[in-house]
């Protein structure tokens, strides 16, 4: 049963810029962390912002879970979109960064640029939890683009059955990515330079 509450026009149109999104977001990710600009050295200060856009869009996001149990859709909707402005700060915030600042190496606690071997000691197998964090975050931030989005659009499109199926595993991996941004971001901090 289709209760579309969008013209069918609109929802093709939403299609596509989802697919779009979903490839040209992590592509120019990828590409603008080959550019180095010196002069925005003052975006150095947005880690610990960014790791709190992501601490606040999982509690958004818990409590968006708690109001559509609780049948308040109103309230569910404004903090999923909520989620969904936060994410996209956190994005810009996140690429600003990284356009400005050197790759941060895990355990470089002398800031040389590199973990030399009693280093490595000291943060002994933690290494592992770390990269295995980072990489499933930033392995799950790409998936995730397309499964929000496209679970957001079928609620727009009165399609609340597909919206619930969707959610199931739109809201773990979301909440997943944020939760592990701030985790990354806590592991990380003591070695920003």
């Amino acid at each position: 049963m289709n209760t579309t509450s969008l013209p069918e026009n609109k929802v093709a149109l939403y299609r596509k810029i989802i697919v779009a999104l979903s490839i040209v977001i992590p592509v120019a990710v990828a590409a603008l962390f080959k550019i180095k600009i010196e002069s925005l050295s003052f975006f150095k200060v947005l880690p610990p912002i960014y790791a709190s856009i992501n601490g606040l869009t999982a509690i958004l996001l818990i409590v968006a879970l708690i109001a559509i149990k609780k049948k308040n859709i109103v309230l569910h909707k404004r903090l999923i979109q909520a989620c969904l402005v936060l994410s996209l700060l956190f994005l810009l915030c996140y690429v600003a960064y990284h356009m400005a600042s050197n790759p941060t190496i895990y355990g470089d606690f002398n800031h040389d640029g590199e973990r030399d071997k009693t280093e490595a000691l000291l943060v002994g197998k933690s290494v592992f939890t770390y990269y295995f964090l980072l990489t499933t975050h930033v392995i799950l931030s790409v998936l995730v683009i397309p499964i929000v989005l496209f679970t957001y659009l079928f609620a727009l499109e009165g399609k609340f059955e597909k919206h619930k199926r969707w959610t199931k595993f739109a809201f773990p991996l979301w909440l997943y990515v944020a939760v592990t941004g701030v985790i990354v971001y806590l592991m990380i901090a003591p070695f920003y330079s």
